[in-house]
């Protein structure tokens, strides 16, 4: 799969996001790269065969002070190869995308990983 058809499918995923979530997602960036820098990898504890399809970078809402402005964009990466290699069919593809982004758009929310996981259980997972 081409980057670009990738980044199409991204597209896609995010719309998919409902518009109250995506109206208070503020200065984020969606980024697609190959592949995990090994370095973050470590840092993640995260050992082959495992890997990341995604990334959150930032300061989730609620941790932000009251002062928190003026900065660069959080970011949210996308892991193009490992959601290929996990994905049989380009709707494997979208679905691995849009619940990726789940996971990550939660961490900016500043959800637990519980909170995180039903979210994609009773809301993704049913309409994928």
């Amino acid at each position: 799969m081409t980057h670009d058809r990738f980044a199409r499918l991204a597209d896609d995923a995010v719309a998919r996001i409902p518009q109250r979530f995506r109206d208070a997602m503020r200065n984020i960036a969606i980024i697609i790269d190959d592949l995990p820098d090994p370095e973050v990898l470590e840092q993640l504890g995260v050992e082959p065969p495992d890997t990341l399809f995604g990334l959150y970078e930032g300061v989730p809402l609620p941790e932000r002070q009251w002062d928190h402005g003026n900065v660069l964009p959080d970011r949210i990466f996308l892991f193009r190869e490992p959601i290929e290699e996990a994905s049989k069919t380009d709707d494997e593809v979208v679905v691995a995308i849009g619940e990726t982004l789940i996971h990550e758009v939660g961490h900016y929310f500043g959800l637990s990983e519980e909170e995180i996981e039903e979210i994609e259980e009773h809301h993704w997972r049913r309409r994928a």
